[in-house]
C-alpha cells in the first residue's frame, strides 16, 4: 500500500474500510484454519483421520467446526463416496489454492525474521523485568 492508502484507509471510521484486509485475515487466519488449509496443499486429499493425524492438537469437534467452515467459504471441497463404510475426503479448493502464494510469502518471512521477533522479546521481557 502506498503512503495515501494507509491514511485514508486509517481515517475511515467503519473497520472493514479502515482495514481492507480484516475480513481476509478473519478467514483465513483463525485458529486452525491455516494448519488445515497448509496441510491440504501441502498432502493433497486428506480423510478425517489422516488430518487429525496430521494437526496432532486439534480437537475432533472443532477439526469438524472448521472443515464445515472452510467448506462454507469456499476454501475446501468435501467429497462424500455413500460406500461402506461411507468415505468421506476433503481437499483444497482452487479458491483456497490460491492462498498458496500467501503462505510461501509468510513462510519465507518467518523463516527471516522470526528469530528477530524472539530477540525484541527477550530484549523486551529484560527491561521490563528491571
Amino acid at each position: 500500500m502506498g503512503d495515501t492508502t494507509w491514511k485514508t484507509a486509517a481515517a475511515s471510521t467503519d473497520p472493514e474500510q479502515a482495514c481492507p484486509i480484516a475480513p481476509v485475515v478473519d478467514i483465513v487466519f483463525s485458529r486452525w484454519t491455516t494448519p488445515i488449509l497448509w496441510t491440504l496443499n501441502q498432502h493433497g486429499r486428506q480423510r478425517f483421520v489422516e488430518l487429525q493425524r496430521r494437526i496432532t492438537t486439534i480437537t475432533p469437534k472443532v477439526l469438524t467446526q472448521r472443515l464445515r467452515q472452510l467448506e462454507r467459504d469456499g476454501l475446501i471441497v468435501r467429497t462424500y463416496h455413500p460406500e461402506v463404510p461411507p468415505r468421506v475426503e476433503y481437499e483444497i479448493s482452487d479458491l483456497g489454492r490460491s492462498l498458496a502464494p500467501l503462505f510461501a510469502h509468510l513462510a519465507e518471512w518467518a523463516a527471516v525474521n522470526l528469530d528477530k521477533v524472539d530477540r525484541a522479546r527477550h530484549a523486551y521481557d529484560n527491561a521490563s523485568a528491571h
